[in-house]
């Protein structure tokens, strides 16, 4: 995806804005210079692709998570280079990426689209810096680990800041790393064989213009005038539309294939089953799936619910008195994902199947905060 032009200060109207949540939400009363993590034996950062929704995401996740830094470079395309951005109360200049924007910056926070990543990633990594690339160009590449810190830690070992060493981590897919945060700590138990997973994606997932084309359409629609399709071709207001990753000759998109072998990577098992069908409907920025699974060996549904409910990173809201179960709405600008519906799969014959139905904030916990849990694991 392009960087999308939009400027770093203007306002929606939305009840949930895609713009990064307050600075310092975590602890407004703490004095200012406790939260401001800037230290001399922190690593320098870059985040490149700083302008779109995910890199505006990374700066709010950073600072929400008080990461260390000694200083941190702001790299977008050129047509963005020269706005300013204010970052823990100090303004920075975004500057144009460039070769040489990588001597002396320890981590790379990648999120610009495939083409920039593929261009610059090595080129950082061959100058010592450790690359944490939220793109699909390397995920599926031999040597590359695909990580989600809950998940699958033990593939980055070894790997760490100051060793000297540059290094590429990648990212795992929004809708991979939000099913596995649910499906992983029942398939540590019961061991998953196959998983039918269909999904409900947000805008967010197509980046900041794509969020903004939703919301033009939907004012549109509503004043009774044809719907501006730029980003997509069909409409996406009061609409909702099979994902617009191209269509592989198997017929699965490239989105489905995503989940089928990042998982299959993520959990280190080339034999689990997976098949998925990806839509887009018109939600802001959280996406939400329903999961199938079929274990190896019987797991109960009261037995999946305690697991769930320990598990990091992981909300359970499974309340079926009151129909009250996760929603995009609900996670949306929140790290944890959550899971409901949890429920026995009544066409298994015992204890062999459970449907969830899985939420979580695409550009937080499916991007911008997995990527910096990551660098938070390389300290």
């Amino acid at each position: 995806m392009k960087l999308p032009s939009l400027s770093l200060h203007h306002h929606h109207h939305l009840s949930t804005p895609f713009h990064p949540a307050p600075r310092f939400t975590r602890t407004p009363d703490a004095p200012l210079a406790v939260r401001m993590s800037l230290r001399d034996d922190g690593p320098s950062i870059a985040v490149v692709g700083v302008t779109g929704a995910v890199g505006q995401e990374f700066l709010s996740v950073l600072s929400d998570r008080d990461f260390p830094y000694k200083s941190i470079k702001l790299l977008a395309s050129k047509r963005s280079a020269g706005k300013k951005v204010t970052y823990e109360n100090r303004d920075y200049t975004v500057e144009e990426l460039t070769e040489d924007s990588f001597d002396d910056i320890d981590i790379a926070l990648f999120s610009a689209g495939g083409s920039i990543s593929k261009k610059f990633g090595p080129i950082a990594v061959d100058k010592g810096t450790i690359v944490v690339d939220n793109s699909s160009a390397f995920r599926m590449d031999d040597g590359v680990p695909l990580v989600i810190p809950e998940v699958n830690p033990e593939a980055m070992d070894g790997i760490k800041v100051k060793s000297g060493k540059g290094a590429l981590i990648a990212n795992p897919n929004c809708s991979t790393i939000i099913c596995l945060m649910a499906a992983t700590p029942l398939h540590r138990r019961a061991k998953v064989t196959r998983m039918v997973v269909s999904t409900y994606q947000a805008a967010s997932g197509a980046g900041a213009a794509a969020m903004e084309e939703l919301e033009l359409q939907t004012r549109e629609v509503l004043e009774g005038k044809q719907p501006t399709c730029n980003i997509f071709k069909t409409q996406y207001a009061f609409n909702l539309f099979s994902h617009n990753a191209p269509v592989l000759s198997n017929g699965y998109n490239e989105e489905e294939m995503k989940l089928v072998k990042e998982t299959r990577k993520i959990w280190n098992n080339n034999t689990v089953k997976v098949t998925a069908t990806c839509i887009r409907v018109p939600v802001m920025r959280a996406h939400a799936e329903s999961v199938n699974l079929q274990f190896e060996t019987p797991l109960d549904e009261d037995t999946a619910r305690e697991i769930l409910k320990n598990a990091p990173g992981v909300v359970v809201i499974d309340d079926r008195e009151a129909n009250n179960f996760p929603t995009p709405l609900v996670v949306s600008n929140k790290d944890d994902v959550a899971v409901g519906r949890i429920r026995q799969d009544v066409s298994q014959d015992g204890n062999y199947g459970l449907d969830i139905f899985v939420c979580g904030d695409q550009i937080r916990k499916g991007a911008a905060l997995n990527a910096v849990q990551i660098a938070e694991m390389l300290l």
